[in-house]
């Protein structure tokens, strides 16, 4: 099985969530946060709205929300047809480094007040996905492990057949009988 281009896409974004965050707080400007609190029986005086650039703020961050909430339906949705048995399993460390650099950049002058380098962040950002998508790597999503998600190096038997896979599961992966979907060059399990 592969990820459609659209649900790859929805698991890519959402996985930048964080960064959304770090951008949404750097648009915030100093004098913002020296304001009084909100006094209620004034609400004309009440400062709603903290961002600069209000629209691309939200924006960023419910887009990569709805993708996160998208993604994990999506994993509780998917069909499991193969039946087999983990006979070993390791944890393996979760390749975030295509994820770590667009968090360094956004600490060196990316901000929603200059649209030439958000520009240029966004073709490296769809460039990133390309890239994961092809690759294979979609589901190595650092996101994902908040949830309980992990990457296992497992030995396993389906039909008969030994393989020497990598699968993604929610929980631990002990020896015993599982059901299985193939994606990409993952699977992905839950019990029987």
């Amino acid at each position: 099985m592969q990820f459609r281009l659209l649900s790859g896409f929805i698991i890519f974004i959402g996985s930048y969530l964080p960064l959304a965050l770090i951008l949404a707080v750097q648009d915030i400007p100093v004098s913002w946060w020296s304001n009084s609190f909100c006094n209620f029986s004034n609400i004309e005086d009440c400062l709603f709205n903290p961002f600069s650039n209000p629209r691309l703020s939200i924006a960023f961050i419910l887009v990569t929300c709805i993708s996160v909430v998208v993604s994990n339906v999506s994993l509780k949705k998917i069909a499991f047809p193969f039946e087999g048995e983990v006979k070993s399993s390791k944890t393996i460390p979760n390749d975030i480094i295509n994820y770590v650099f667009p968090y360094v950049v956004s600490f060196m002058g990316i901000s929603y007040d200059t649209p030439e380098k958000l520009l240029g962040f966004s073709v490296f950002l769809i460039w990133m996905f390309a890239i994961t998508y092809k690759s294979g790597q979609i589901i190595m999503n650092p996101l994902l492990l908040m949830f309980g998600w992990k990457l296992y190096e497992a030995k396993i038997q389906i039909n008969n057949q030994g393989r020497d896979v990598r699968v993604l599961r929610k929980g631990v992966l002990t020896p015993g009988n599982y059901k299985f979907q193939s994606i990409q060059d993952f699977y992905i399990s839950k019990d029987c």
